[in-house]
């Protein structure tokens, strides 16, 4: 992924975050729904996902609806509203009613930039940091997702803890303040 838009993906988990007043972690992906007027609906009520898709976003009219598999574990559902939200957020253009099917096995452009927006949404790279986490075990508890992805973001954060580049960006440091209480309440103990 170009690193453009990379950032742009970063850049609007982060003012999601911001927006909603988000403020604690796990990040409440449905209140962030609701905030939005985007109806989430379980796959089970409606019976809309191909059998291997984990979600799917629509916009009906000038509605928009993410349909996510309910049988998956918490962590993964709540992953798969998060990249659907990334979709919407991103401004990933949606045809004949569907949003961007998320079972594309060469993961295209723009499922790279809704599993970047996801995964910053849900584990913000300021907040791990000043929480001090560092394992997968640690952020997949803490941030309710499910350990492959926490996998996957505590590799990103060991780079990013190498680099010790945190809190340059004025939009990653509104995210940090409105996190300051939860993190002094939650650090982890060395």
């Amino acid at each position: 992924m170009y690193y453009g838009a990379y950032r742009n993906s970063r850049n609007a988990s982060w003012q999601c975050l911001i927006d909603n007043k988000i403020k604690e972690l796990p990040t409440d992906v449905i209140a962030i729904a609701n905030n939005s007027n985007i109806r989430v609906i379980k796959n089970s009520n409606i019976n809309r996902l191909e059998p291997n898709e984990s979600g799917i976003c629509l916009l009906v009219g000038s509605d928009y609806f993410i349909i996510y598999d309910d049988t998956q574990n918490r962590g993964r559902r709540r992953f798969t509203i998060a990249h659907e939200l990334g979709h919407i957020f991103l401004g990933h253009l949606l045809i004949d009613l569907k949003g961007a099917r998320t079972f594309d096995t060469s993961r295209s452009q723009i499922e790279q930039e809704a599993d970047v927006f996801a995964s910053r949404l849900l584990a913000p790279a300021c907040v791990l940091w000043g929480l001090g986490l560092k394992t997968p075990e640690q952020i997949s508890k803490v941030c309710e997702i499910s350990y492959t992805a926490a996998k996957i973001r505590a590799e990103r954060m060991e780079l990013l803890y190498k680099r010790n580049k945190f809190l340059t960006s004025s939009l990653e440091r509104k995210v940090f303040d409105n996190f300051k209480d939860f993190i002094d309440k939650n650090k982890v103990k060395d």
